[in-house]
């Protein structure tokens, strides 16, 4: 099992940037890859990007390519996504999640942690 933490979520206005972590603990030598995703209010869940654990190799939404910027630090078993020239539209609970298989199906993750608001004012 690996359980999953986010923090740093919070309030900004839009045009700031926010930082947001996702430790891991428990069974971590498992992970094969991780991911961000986000959920709006009344809307479906949305991935964000994703970053494989070894490799570090990475992987971006259209909708925020150029702005975010996803990475680990496998020392402390810790994902991070960095959030610059936030939008209003990027307002959602983000949640962190990883596979422990190499999935071909890149949106199928296998643990999932509690999520983290983010809320971007106009």
């Amino acid at each position: 099992q690996v359980q999953l933490a986010e923090s740093g979520g919070g309030m900004v206005q839009a045009g700031g940037s926010l930082r947001l972590s996702c430790a891991c603990s428990g069974r971590t030598f498992s992970i094969y890859r991780m991911g961000w995703f986000r959920q709006a209010p009344g809307k479906g869940r949305e991935y964000v990007a994703r970053i494989s654990w070894s490799g570090g190799s990475t992987n971006y939404a259209d909708s925020v390519k150029g702005r975010f910027t996803i990475s680990r630090d496998n020392a402390k078993n810790t994902v991070y996504l960095q959030m610059n020239s936030l939008k209003f539209e990027d307002t959602a609970v983000y949640y962190c999640a990883a596979a422990f298989h190499p999935y071909s199906d890149y949106d199928r993750f296998d643990s999932w942690g509690q999520g983290t608001q983010v809320t971007v004012s106009s």
